[in-house]
Order: structure tokens, then sequence, then C-alpha cells
């Protein structure tokens, strides 16, 4: 069958081609476990250096392996073509590096991942970037104010680390469309099984592959997509050149991943829509972020651009504040208190002096991440358990 004509789940599990071994037959694409490829003749070495002929060279130039890797994430973002990192950072500070100029803007929403966070600031302090900041929940009818003569990046994350905003992906790629100015969309907290954000508009899409796509917690990357014309100039002048490339074990790590993911935020979606109606029906809980649950202030906005579900992401703030939030963490048996999310185990954390300790106390505020925030990534474990768990931490808040 023509991928083309494949349903979203096919191709999840299918690829963009045929992934077997073209050499031997194997049933898996193999690892080109290799740093270099070699030639045949010095002709031959020189045609590939000059683009005269198509060939492997040097594993920071293209791999087999990466590159299919490179081509299924475009296909299940419904775009053309893809690059693939060695970390989701790597991926977002060469997209940046790429696209904007010192003294040129950046209109981002607010909050971030603390990560992208720092290096907009660094961007700032070190390469004269100016970063602008709307508010997530608000961020489309702010947008076109903001937009200035020098702006050339338009930034969201949606829904948003760790407040779980949403952004219209939509009605915000309108107004940057119309201006001429990309927009960039941070796809990890529901990947393209529940949000697919070029076909509503987007030009490029992010993803950390540490979470969600890659799905087992055993590797971390990166990965742009987009239209070619769009990719490929970042590919030749930055990507290879800054050298932030994925090692081909990884790569075929990650599509290992992406054959369950359709499966998987099924499941992470289920659980969390449980967890937080638990949650939100707590009398020691003060609010609760999930964008599955009516209560939330974007609800319709996340019904109408995420299919099949609302990820696995769920924060909330208890009555106790901060330091009930830390008994609770303390006190959890089957939750694993760490970073990252998008593992097949259930995870919790603190923001504000984990993922997002390099926000300033005035920057949490502004962000609307309470200091008393507890962040879950709801994995696929029994949703009683999971449930059962947080009740029994909770009587130490």
């Amino acid at each position: 069958m023509d991928p083309a004509h494949m349903r979203w789940d096919t191709k999840a599990v299918r690829g963009p081609r045929e992934e077997t071994d073209p050499t031997t037959l194997a049933h898996r694409f193999p690892i080109y476990q290799t740093s270099t490829f070699v030639f045949e003749n010095a002709r031959q070495g020189g045609q590939a250096f000059s683009g005269e002929v198509s060939h492997y060279i040097y594993t920071r130039l293209g791999n087999p392996t990466v590159e299919l890797l490179e081509q299924k994430l475009a296909q299940l973002e419904s775009t053309e073509a893809g690059i693939v990192f060695a970390s989701g950072m790597a991926a977002i500070a060469t997209t940046l590096l790429a696209l904007v100029k010192p003294g040129e803007r950046v209109v981002a929403s607010d909050p971030l991942y603390g990560g992208t966070f720092h290096f907009f600031h660094i961007a700032q302090e070190h390469f004269g970037i100016e970063v602008h900041y709307i508010k997530a929940s608000e961020f489309h009818e702010k947008l076109a104010e903001a937009l200035t003569p020098n702006t050339r990046l338009v930034y969201i994350e949606t829904p948003a680390n760790p407040t779980l905003d949403i952004v219209d992906i939509a009605e915000t790629a309108k107004i940057t469309r119309q201006a001429g100015i990309p927009l960039v969309v941070d796809n990890t907290f529901a990947s393209p099984a529940l949000q697919r954000p070029i076909e509503l508009g987007a030009d490029l899409v992010l993803h950390s592959l540490t979470k969600y796509i890659n799905g087992h917690g055993d590797v971390v990357g990166g990965a742009l997509v987009g239209p070619r014309d769009l990719i490929e100039p970042i590919r030749k002048d930055f990507h290879v050149h800054v050298g932030g490339i994925m090692a081909p074990l990884n790569a075929f790590l990650v599509l290992r991943g992406t054959k369950t993911l359709h499966l998987r935020m099924q499941r992470h979606s289920e659980n969390a829509l449980e967890v937080a109606r638990f949650l939100e029906g707590h009398p020691k809980v003060a609010r609760v972020f999930y964008p599955g649950l009516p209560s939330h202030p974007q609800h319709e906005v996340a019904k109408k651009q995420m299919k099949g579900g609302f990820s696995g992401m769920v924060s909330f703030i208890l009555k106790g504040g901060k330091e009930a939030g830390i008994q609770v963490m303390d006190h959890v048996k089957l939750w694993t208190l760490a970073v990252s999310l998008g593992d097949t185990d259930s995870l919790i954390e603190h923001p504000a002096s984990m993922t997002h300790s390099s926000y300033s106390p005035e920057e949490l505020a502004r962000a609307g991440i309470d200091p008393g925030l507890v962040r879950l990534s709801v994995g696929i474990e029994d949703v009683q358990d999971l449930i059962d768990d947080l009740d029994q931490a909770l009587k130490y808040a």
C-alpha cells in the first residue's frame, strides 16, 4: 500500500518506506554504527563531497538509520522533511540560531520548558536576540500587537510545560502567515499521535524525542520537522556544522518507540484523565491543570486541536502549598520522583525547584507557575494503582 494512503496508526507501525534491510532482508532496518563510509575511488569521494553523486560520507553528514527516523517523523507530522538531534535542546538551539540573527526578535509563549527558557536568556545576553513573552493562555489574542518589523520567529509550546496552558495553533497560524513569520511549535507534550501542528497551519514542529516518541526512558534526542525548503538550509548550514547529531543506536531505539506511540498515548491519556478527575475531587487539592477536564480554561481549544486524547501530563496545587506538595512527593511509593516525562513509568516532580529552576520567583509568577505546583507524567500502569498511591501520599499533605 502507498504510505500516502495509510491511516495514521498504520504509518506509525509501518513507516515511510519498507523498513527491511535492503542488503540482508532482515525484517528490521539495521543500526549503521559507523562514523565513516568508504569510497570506491578518489573520484567518487570528490563527487560525493561536491554533491554530484549521492553517497554517505560521514555520520555527522548523514547515516541510513538516522535518515530513516527523520523520514518517519516527517511523515507522522504530515510534512516533508526532518532533522534529528542529540537532544531536544540541540534541536531548539539550532533552530533559533538558524532562523534569528543578532538584533532580531522572537515572540514566545510563556511558560516554556525551563531549558528552553534558559537558552532564550543566553540568546539575549550572548547573541543580542530579543525575546518577547506572551502568556500562553492569551497568546493569539495578543500576538498581532507584539509583532514588530524585526520579528523573525514565533515560538509556542502547547500544551505548555508545566501549566498545561493551551495555545490555539490555528488562530496563531493565521496571524503568522499574514505577517510572513515562521511559526514553530514544540509538540513534545502531545506527540503527533494526538496533535499535528502543521495540519493546523504551523511551519515547523519541534520534539524532545526523549519523551513520548521514544517512550521508554532510555534515549535522549530531539527533532525538527517541516517543509523541505525550510528544513534543508537548516540541515546544510547549521545542523551538520554545529554538530548536535543523533547517534545511530539512539535513532534505532526511537524508531522502535514510534511503532507503539499510538497505543501508549491512548493509555497515557486515559490514565491521566482518571488521575485528574481523582485529584479534582480530593479535599486537599486546590486546583488541577489538565486540558481534558471541562474545568480547564482552554478545554474547548484543546478538544479542537488534540484528537484521541489530551496526553499524560497533569499538574496540581495542594491547599497546603509547596510544603504539602513536598510531603506528597516524599511519600509516594509507586510514582517515581524524577524529572523528564513520557516514560511508561509514572513520574512526579516539582517544577519550581527542578525543571523550571532557571525561572526567577518573578518570572515564575508571570508565567503562572505556582511555587507549590506538582507535575505528574502519568504512565501506562493500572490507573487504580496510581490513584491508590496518590491517595495514601495525600494523607501526609
